[in-house]
């Protein structure tokens, strides 16, 4: 009906759809004004079936609330709009199981693509992802065909927060990490751990505590070493949720921010700006990992190997910490 009314065949408004065609302005014109007349919408499956693809790409996340995601989510959705691709995003709530049946469903759904921002599946259940559908994956250091993995230097991350505590004169300072199971938390422990050692001081464990990256388990992780009355005069935490929490636990027990103790987070989430005091972080753009992860994943579906690589981790200086 649109090639009718145009005056043109329907390959050719097809071609003009998806942006291959090359007509005379006239004919554009002519086929804008239909589509816009009969109210057409390109049906999707039909493109699918036509095409053997669906022009959506699905995303697994783990947290769908939080604060970390939602601007990754974003960055993938403003780079895949353009390109004419959906995003089919679901939660894997950091489970290992859950996020397998998150692969099925979105492979049931015959995406042409998964992108997996972190999660715990296996490095080999991600390898045989990729044989049937192409996966972009965040946070890992793997390879194998139709899969490209974008890590982030987070050990260079954990060693630049601590340094940064250390060149301030602060000798006690506490780590309070993420899940011990999870890459991230670990590279960054082992930061901080080079730090303290180059500056020739020992590790002290009992300065280590573990949260889940929750605003929750870092008032908790606080509330604890005070309890045990254990001194400190500097915590990093390894996110800037949990630095929040830290924070109300010293606010609670009268400490000020930085006047008693220093604090920095991790991640510069764009609250950490705004918090009193503006909080001292290690910065990663999550609205370029996801937009990076995007580009990836439409570079693997075009048959271009990517070589889109994560910015370094770099600090950023606020408020919350100062010279003892």
């Amino acid at each position: 009906m649109v090639a009718q009314r145009a005056g043109v065949s329907p390959s050719t408004v097809s071609r003009i759809l998806n942006g291959t065609a090359k007509v005379s302005p006239e004919k554009a014109t002519a086929v804008a004004a239909a589509i816009r007349t009969l109210g057409f919408v390109p049906n999707p499956v039909a493109r699918g079936l036509a095409g053997g693809r669906s022009f959506s790409i699905g995303v697994i996340t783990q947290a769908i609330d939080s604060p970390f995601y939602g601007p990754s989510l974003r960055g993938i959705e403003d780079e895949l709009d353009p390109q004419g691709y959906s995003s089919l995003i679901v939660s894997a709530k950091w489970s290992s199981d859950t996020e397998a049946r998150c692969v099925d469903t979105l492979r049931a759904r015959r995406v042409d693509g998964i992108i997996v921002l972190t999660g715990r599946l296996s490095h080999q259940a991600l390898r045989a992802c990729a044989k049937s559908v192409p996966v972009v994956v965040t946070g890992r250091t793997l390879k194998a065909k139709g899969l490209f993995a974008m890590g982030f230097d987070n050990y260079e991350g954990g060693r630049l927060a601590t340094q940064h505590l250390l060149d301030l004169g602060h000798r006690s300072i506490v780590f309070i990490s993420g899940d011990p199971a999870h890459p991230d938390s670990s590279e960054r422990l082992r930061g901080y751990q080079f730090a303290l050692e180059a500056s020739r001081i020992a590790y002290d464990p009992s300065l280590v505590t573990a949260g889940d990256y929750t605003e929750a388990s870092g008032l908790l992780a606080i509330t604890k070493l005070l309890d045990r009355r254990r001194d400190f005069t500097a915590i990093f935490a390894a996110n800037d949720q949990m630095a929040a929490g830290a924070a109300l636990g010293l606010h609670r027990a009268n400490l000020k921010i930085p006047g008693d103790v220093s604090l920095v987070g991790f991640d510069d989430l764009s609250v950490s700006e705004f918090s009193v005091p503006p909080l001292t972080t290690i910065h990663q753009s999550t609205y370029e990992q996801g937009s990076l992860a995007a580009r990836a994943m439409l570079q693997l579906i075009g048959g271009a190997l990517p070589t889109l690589q994560i910015p370094p981790p770099r600090l950023v200086t606020r408020e919350s910490t100062r010279r003892i």
